[in-house]
């Protein structure tokens, strides 16, 4: 399994940007895939999940209203639309999958132990 992330970047607060995550060795439709985030100093949390079933999706509170998580099957890569972005929104985003999607972890976004995989990391600095 593996998962290659892309985006990021600088953006002022109230900009837009968008993060992909293309996944090999495991399907979309089948797995769920999340985001998310590791901001200096703070514990990794959990931003949001899109269920491989259903494509379901599920957002952390801090980000709902201004984050859309989706999916293109046919690339089997998941995205991460981000509006409105706030200072508070920087940090290192990572995708992550195949995870489930549970109100049991952060964000909706749940790892398996020692099955779930990991993109590279991505920052995200929103600062004027």
């Amino acid at each position: 399994v593996q998962l290659q992330a892309s985006g990021g970047g600088l953006v002022q607060p109230g900009g837009s940007l968008s993060l992909s995550c293309t996944a090999s060795g495991f399907s979309l439709d089948d797995y769920a895939i999340g985001w998310f985030r590791q901001a200096p100093g703070k514990e990794r949390e959990g931003v949001s999940c899109i269920s491989g079933s259903d494509g379901r999706t599920y957002y952390a509170n801090s980000v709902k209203g201004r984050f859309t998580i989706s999916r293109d099957s046919a690339k089997n890569t998941g995205y991460l639309r981000m509006n409105s972005l706030k200072p508070e929104d920087t940090a290192v985003y990572y995708c992550g999958g195949p995870i489930f999607c549970s109100n049991r972890c952060s964000g909706y976004a749940c790892e398996y132990p020692g099955r779930t995989s990991w993109g590279q990391g991505t920052q995200v600095t929103v600062s004027s």
